[in-house]
């Protein structure tokens, strides 16, 4: 008994309320609907039809319609999540930012140059915290494990030092100013400003401010370097402290524990990563006419390689008197290449449009412009 073999009728009706394509995902848009019916039947003819039969019913050229439009959107989607995904970290996952223009701002990068800035004190995602420890006269050597941490069982966790320092008198107090007393009334008015405690009115009055600056520094500066260097050792839990201590004071450390740095990727929030990334399927009707010629001809090699697929099924047919041979392989290898091509095409082509080629582009256009420029002859400007 001979294999009856559907084919193609010669034409189609597209019907979104039938289901006729497996998602269902462009039925409802009016432009697909109209397009639906004609890319079957330029398909078909592409294919050889009425010549030759075509072993393909209306659904078949549907799918490869809605699959076509599907891996344009995923091609040019996932292009624009690449390009931009230093910016889009951190944005609402709710957002659709499809088609949409993307503002390049340093906000990320603020946010990566943040964790540095933990590390070196000069801000970040973690907050430093405070210990202190009681310094006494002729000890040298104390056990880190007997601070006293400001929060509360921050002791029993891996803590990481970041600094340790002890508080001194401003340098101002420790000058000595000679000119005190001279008769002007400078000190008694700078009480009214609440300056009365430090150095004598006649620094800051009859002296420009840079002056005082100066002072300062070089009291600071003669402490660090005339006097002995206070330093200290820091191993394991174990802080020697230099030179021995002459006198008691509180010792303070600022500090980060391990846990906490450990637990900051919990507290971000919005896209991370291109699984996320707020982008959604492409309205096929406000896509352009080159990108609908990409889907034409991706839907032409998704039918080939099912109609191939069929017939290397069916292998050949039997007719009187002898049988034909199918070019089911035939057509897989070239729906293969033309799907490899067409896809190789449009990434370039998005590559030629991407953040870092229009700038560069952007970057050679004023160097061309500057070129051109210099050549233009200067006038002689007479006044």
């Amino acid at each position: 008994m001979a294999v009856q073999i559907p084919i193609w009728p010669g034409s189609s009706s597209f019907a979104p309320s039938t289901g006729q394509t497996p998602f269902g995902f462009f039925d409802t848009d009016s432009t697909f609907q109209q397009h639906a019916d004609k890319v079957s039947d330029w398909c078909a003819t592409r294919l050889g039809y009425p010549l030759s039969e075509v072993e393909l019913q209306d659904i078949h050229f549907y799918t490869a319609f809605e699959e076509a439009v599907l891996e344009y959107s995923n091609q040019v989607n996932e292009f624009a999540i690449r390009d931009n995904m230093l910016l889009l970290q951190g944005s609402s996952t709710s957002a659709n930012l499809t088609g949409k223009p993307i503002t390049a701002t340093l906000d990320r990068i603020i946010g990566i140059a943040k964790n540095y800035g933990t590390e070196a004190g000069s801000g970040g995602y973690l907050t430093y915290k405070s210990a202190s420890i009681d310094i006494s006269t002729g000890q040298q050597v104390y056990d880190l494990t007997n601070f006293s941490f400001e929060v509360a069982g921050d002791s029993s966790k891996t803590i990481e030092v970041k600094k340790i320092y002890h508080t001194t008198p401003p340098a101002i107090v420790r000058y000595f100013d000679p000119f005190v007393g001279t008769g002007l009334g400078s000190q008694q008015l700078l009480e009214n400003f609440g300056w009365g405690a430090y150095s004598p009115g006649v620094s800051f009055l009859m002296m420009p401010m840079y002056a005082d600056l100066l002072r300062i520094q070089a009291i600071e500066f003669n402490d660090m370097i005339r006097k002995s260097g206070y330093s200290f050792e820091l191993t394991g839990n174990r802080l020697k402290i230099f030179p021995i201590p002459t006198y008691d004071y509180k010792l303070y450390i600022d500090y980060i524990t391990t846990e906490d740095r450990a637990n900051l990727t919990s507290t971000m929030t919005g896209a991370g990563d291109i699984s996320n990334a707020p982008y959604q399927l492409h309205v096929y009707n406000e896509i352009n006419p080159s990108g609908k010629q990409w889907i034409f001809k991706y839907t032409l090699a998704l039918a080939k390689e099912v109609l191939g697929n069929i017939r290397n099924k069916y292998g050949s047919i039997p007719i009187p008197g002898s049988e034909v041979t199918l070019n089911g392989q035939d057509l897989i290898s070239q729906a293969q290449t033309e799907k490899d091509a067409l896809v190789t095409n449009l990434r370039e082509s998005l590559e030629a449009v991407g953040r870092q080629a229009q700038m560069q582009k952007m970057t050679e256009e004023a160097d061309n412009l500057q070129s051109q420029l210099n050549k233009v002859p200067m006038p002689i400007y007479i006044g």
